[in-house]
């Protein structure tokens, strides 16, 4: 086992705001710190089981805390390289480490001494002279213990231990396969004529792809998470449009001989079932049931009343859409029915001849440099006081990451922000935010370190990196868990940063999209990348009044993943599911969601939030969330938005509390009362 003399992650970092020293960090250091860390977080909780003193909040509460510091340090580093530069060590050790954090959880969650002390706590509560978040924390430990199994009998506390295990293993088994599928199916193209439609950044980047893999003289389209493809909106080749759906969603499926390793079918059942199983161990009807019951929505019921009352709606508005695009397709002579690797590409037409607006023809003025320190820095400035500042000097994990530091108006400091925005092999689909380092107050740590992972196309050297219309939006949003991140003051770790309930945790995020389009942040970045001028107004103007525009779309893929999620969370422990397709069928039919033109955004197979990105169950956070971000815009137009006044105020009432108290009463003390649902039924043109 490596000594503390040359294992970096046995001590704190020295560097500035405690930035992991990536450029010491080697394989052979993560295995001895994660074992070490258990080990020593393992002692730390038999010290505070092992006291004679009767159970108080300093030596019960606070102990456990401070406790698993190192464990903390190793994992944060570890996961965020897996899933964004990941290499055969990398995945033979998450497969490795993960039955054994399961267990080690397990002995923390499931130990009765520790159990008995938390709920003695609980019970002489009100008696205790303690503020408001140190009460919340006492009610926050003892519903988590009490839902993940503290309570249960020996017996059922092994079959609880076995089956987390298990599912350690599968879901970690998931991420890797999807990782290896997506990779083995990206597109190969041979003629630079099939990638017609393309620009010349991107026939740059696909090139520059297929270099990377050995393909001199080739193109490789690489594959993104959900199922749709930015270029299916561009390709004028319909074969090469229906080549590329095709190997998107043939992720997780294939069982011949190349792709039999890969599939993800077994591992959907078996994952959902075990779900099941865990679920009627700790007294719930389904998987659904149990998540739940700790997050904002209280029951699947209330989630599925939500999404119910939107889909028939959502669908209602696709398939008018759908009769638009058939009619150009029409027009046209095309002699073919609309399929799912055909509406990108004709909504744009419509798009252009309802709205004259040309998505393809903003990305010159969405240049990557620009939008990052010209917008979301730039809006995080004016609503926030803050200042990004970049630091080449600091190493991040990849020679891609690059690391800012991040000041207040008064020059103290926030932290680091650390950007990774292009993808590769290595890493993993979609887009995501991660802290490095949490600020608490009880540890010593003023400060933060988060990072946002991207997956944007690499142009060749030499050429500006433009982005498409929804990766602006994509970077708005994941820089708005980043916000949270920096912006949350918490006493306790486990309040820390975005450490909320995950169907409240897309809210701030989501909001942050909003400045995008404000007036004042989108002149200030979108500004053509050769010439420098503005954005043409007309065209803002064009993409407002087309808002609503493809929204039954969008909003049906959507809910159809979010429904299908819910479908293989609500089935009960006795329920056998032999076949996944025809279950996932089955479940878009029955909300009537099934229309073949408008694929689901994950398929089960590929759909890494909820069976391996801890969103089993919870994939509907982001229309919950969205009914408070719909309502917040609101608010925000109704009081003089983009003003350093309403920043601080959406700052001190909402991303500063972080987990320190409940969300809704958060949202209630900020908005003066609950949030309404018509601005989402406004904004998604679902009236």
């Amino acid at each position: 086992m490596a000594s503390t003399a040359n294992n970096p992650f046995f001590t704190r970092s020295t560097l500035p705001y405690q930035l992991p020293p990536f450029a010491s960090i080697t394989e052979e250091h993560y295995r001895p710190a994660f074992l070490q860390g258990m080990t020593e977080q393992l002692a730390e909780v038999s010290a505070i089981t092992g006291t004679a003193d009767a159970p108080s909040f300093d030596n019960t509460l606070v102990a456990l805390e401070r406790s698993g510091q190192m464990l903390a340090r190793v994992s944060a580093v570890f996961f965020n390289k897996s899933s964004s530069d990941s290499s055969d060590f990398t995945n033979e050790l998450e497969e490795e480490l993960a039955p054994l954090l399961a267990a080690h959880a397990d002995a923390i969650r499931l130990d009765p001494a520790l159990y008995a002390r938390l709920e003695a706590v609980h019970e002489q509560r009100s008696s205790l002279t303690l503020d408001a978040e140190s009460l919340y924390l006492i009610n926050r430990y003892f519903t988590e213990f009490t839902l993940a199994g503290a309570g249960l009998s020996d017996d059922d506390k092994q079959s609880l231990r076995d089956v987390n295990s298990r599912l350690s293993t599968l879901t970690t088994r998931f991420e890797k396969n999807l990782l290896a599928d997506t990779n083995e199916l990206a597109l190969v193209i041979d003629d630079v004529a099939e990638l017609d439609g393309l620009t010349d950044g991107e026939i740059s980047a696909a090139a520059e792809a297929a270099r990377e893999r050995q393909l001199d003289g080739k193109y490789l389209i690489n594959l993104v998470l959900p199922t749709s493809h930015p270029y299916l909106a561009s390709l004028t080749d319909r074969g090469v449009r229906e080549r590329l759906l095709a190997a998107s969603r043939a992720r997780g499926i294939r069982s011949d001989a190349t792709g039999a390793a890969n599939d993800n079918r077994p591992l959907v059942i078996e994952i959902t079932h075990l779900r099941a199983q865990r679920a009627r161990l700790l007294g719930f009807d389904s998987h659904a049931a149990y998540v739940t019951a700790d997050e904002t929505a209280k029951s699947p019921d209330a989630v599925w009343d939500l999404l119910g009352r939107l889909a028939p709606n959502a669908a209602r508005n696709a398939r008018v859409e759908q009769a638009d695009l058939q009619a150009v397709v029409d027009a046209e002579g095309g002699g073919f029915e609309l399929a799912a690797w055909d509406w990108a590409f004709y909504t744009e037409k419509v798009r252009q001849e309802k709205y004259d607006v040309d998505t393809a023809a903003m990305r010159p003025y969405f240049e990557l440099e620009s939008v990052l320190t010209n917008g979301v820095f730039y809006a995080a400035n004016q609503l926030y006081g803050l200042t990004f500042t970049a630091k080449p000097e600091l190493v991040g994990w990849h020679p891609e990451s690059r690391v800012f530091e991040v000041t207040t108006e008064e020059g103290s400091a926030l932290g680091l922000y650390i950007g990774d925005f292009y993808t590769r092999d290595s890493k993993r689909g979609g887009a995501w935010m991660n802290a490095l380092v949490s600020q608490s107050a009880l540890l010593g740590t003023d400060t933060t370190v988060v990072c946002n992972n991207l997956n944007v196309s690499k142009p060749a050297a030499g050429q500006p990196t433009l982005l498409t219309y929804d990766q602006v939006t994509t970077l708005f949003h994941e820089f708005g868990h980043a916000l949270h991140g920096l912006l949350a003051r918490a006493a306790y770790p486990k309040f820390s940063g975005t450490n909320v309930y995950r169907d409240f945790v897309e809210f701030p995020s989501q909001v942050n999209e909003m400045w995008m389009l404000w007036p004042e942040i989108l002149s200030n970045y979108a500004r053509h990348y050769q010439t420098g001028e503005a954005m043409p107004q007309q065209l803002v103007d064009r993409i407002q009044a087309s808002s609503t525009f493809n929204e039954g779309f969008l909003t049906s893929e959507y809910l159809a993943a979010a429904l299908l999620d819910q479908a293989w969370h609500r089935i009960d422990a006795d329920t056998t599911v032999a076949d996944v397709a025809r279950f996932e069928a089955d479940a878009l039919a029955s909300v009537g969601l099934d229309n073949p033109a408008v694929p689901t955004r994950y398929a089960s197979t590929y759909f890494a939030h909820t069976f391996s990105g801890g969103y089993d169950a919870g994939y509907y956070s982001y229309i919950w969330s969205e009914v408070l971000d719909a309502d917040t815009v609101e608010w925000f137009r109704d009081n003089g938005g983009l003003t350093r006044a309403n920043g601080d105020r959406f700052r001190d009432r909402l991303l500063g509390v972080g987990g320190t108290q409940d969300p809704l009463e958060a949202y209630r003390h900020w908005r003066g009362r609950d949030a309404d649902l018509q601005p989402l039924l406004d904004r998604r043109g679902l009236n």
